[in-house]
């Protein structure tokens, strides 16, 4: 299946070789460009759009406003595209809160080419991209500054699940696929996929990435923990 995308950067040089980049894959088609990120709804609405590469900084909108537009659409508006950020690692608060309203994943913009196509392709598929140079980072970044009341909030959430439950959880949080998860606890890919479904549930979670938000938050996983 091709993937639609829409292109959103201030940039035009940058946008125009992401654009040229991708098109030039078979399953990718480049649907739109937008310079800021109220053309970019525009756009990735008007198109039906599969992904946004999303930059962060842009006059008029910029990506961390459009992503919640996206994701949390007016009534009426079913479309709800995934969403990469383009980021760098100084303006880590814009990224996760970019992650907490639904963001599948981040890159930077000198990312190899192989990373960018991998993370459309992933995100595509409904997975999210948790690389752990960019995403750890800024989780943990900003949980250190997390108030101790959200943290209490999110332990008593912790109740509804099961040690496995947990345990999955935690590993999401590290950065692990369903592949990994499923050798290191020595189960089918199966089970770790119903585990998935029923965090996801419990937690009223997007994604991986808002499930490793959850797993912060919460204690369960703390800055410094080895992956």
């Amino acid at each position: 299946m091709t993937i639609r995308v829409v292109v959103v950067d201030d940039q035009d040089m940058v946008r125009s070789g992401f654009a040229a980049l991708l098109s030039a894959q078979s399953d990718i088609d480049v649907v739109g460009e937008a310079p800021n990120g109220r053309l970019g709804v525009e756009v990735s609405r008007s198109t039906r759009a599969d992904v946004v590469l999303m930059d962060v900084r842009m006059p008029e909108m910029d990506g961390l406003e459009a992503t919640r537009r996206l994701l949390d659409p007016p009534p009426g508006v079913l479309h709800r595209p995934k969403v990469l950020m383009l980021t760098t690692f100084d303006i880590d608060d814009y990224v996760h809160e970019a992650l907490r309203a639904g963001a599948s994943g981040f890159l930077l913009k000198d990312a190899p080419v192989a990373e960018l196509l991998r993370a459309i392709r992933v995100i595509a598929a409904g997975g999210a991209l948790l690389a752990p140079s960019v995403t750890r980072r800024l989780i943990e970044d900003v949980i250190r500054r997390r108030s101790t009341w959200e943290q209490d909030a999110r332990r008593l959430q912790l109740g509804s699940l099961t040690p496995r439950e947990t345990e999955v959880l935690t590993l999401v949080a590290q950065g692990r696929s369903n592949t990994e998860i499923a050798e290191q606890l020595f189960v089918s890919a199966h089970t770790v996929k119903t585990h998935m479904n029923r965090l996801l549930a419990k937690l009223d979670a997007r994604d991986r990435a808002q499930l490793a938000v959850f797993a912060y938050e919460s204690g369960i996983v703390t800055p410094g923990t080895p992956a």
